[in-house]
């Protein structure tokens, strides 16, 4: 194991789904990490896990739609661990409604959180990941691609990201590779907190599931190892690429 050995992750929305996986299997393969979340309780969780299993882990507690949230992960990586290696702006929601009928409140904080606070954590950060290189791993979505009842600005921010993560592979090269996943229907609260936009959301979720060729949702082990193999070595000739992840759901079968 150890392939992120000696590295440190900062890993935005590391308290539960995705997130947490990816911070239990970077702490796994070696890396010191550091998440964020605005649940305190869990945060403690996982690094308790993380330390039960010989890990290293620290938890930032706050809002990832401020600035100084995105300030204090920076700070908390270089004071503790002395180095930032790799990124994973993971933390995101959902902003359900539609134009028609949503508050321009839900567009601004969904565009806040998915957009705006990715931009912040790697602005912040790429001055201490340039003296040794790195490499970033942002959390997208296959809705930059497709379109979803009720959720315009849950699509147009992780369209956006595909946009930024492009311009940025560019603009980082060839010091910092920057990528993105983009993960269909994964089996974590927030999947279930989208399948509340529909009046039958268990059988919703259900009918989701079966529709995928591979005839199940996704699970966030799977995206954690989506993300080790694009955060680590294995891919080091790869950048400003959008890696889709699910079960086969964008071919149409």
């Amino acid at each position: 194991m150890n392939k992120l050995k000696s590295k440190t992750a900062i890993i935005t929305g590391g308290t539960s789904g995705m997130g947490r996986g990816i911070a239990e299997l970077f702490a796994a393969e070696g890396a010191a990490v550091v998440i964020s979340g605005r649940d305190a309780r869990r945060g403690r969780e996982v690094v308790k896990a993380i330390a039960s299993q010989g890990g290293k882990a620290v938890f930032v507690n706050g809002d990832i739609a401020s600035l100084s949230t995105n300030r204090r992960l920076v700070d908390t990586a270089m004071k503790r661990f002395g180095r930032i290696d790799i990124l994973v702006p993971n933390a995101g929601i959902l902003g359900i409604g539609g134009v028609k009928d949503a508050p321009i409140k839900v567009w601004q904080r969904t565009i806040d959180v998915n957009l705006n606070a990715v931009y912040y954590l790697i602005k912040l950060a790429v001055p201490h990941m340039l003296k040794r290189g790195g490499s970033i791993v942002v959390n997208g979505s296959i809705a930059a691609f497709k379109a979803f009842q009720n959720h315009p600005a849950y699509c147009a921010s992780k369209g956006a990201l595909v946009a930024l993560v492009r311009q940025l592979a560019i603009d980082l090269a060839p010091a910092i590779r920057v990528n993105i996943l983009c993960p269909g229907q994964v089996d974590t609260p927030l999947l279930w907190d989208s399948a509340k936009a529909f009046p039958n959301p268990k059988t919703v979720v259900q009918e989701v599931a079966k529709r995928i060729p591979m005839k199940r949702l996704g699970t966030p082990g799977d995206i954690a190892k989506a993300a080790l193999f694009l955060a680590g070595d294995d891919s080091a000739w790869i950048t400003g690429t959008a890696l889709t992840i699910d079960g086969g759901a964008m071919t149409g079968g």
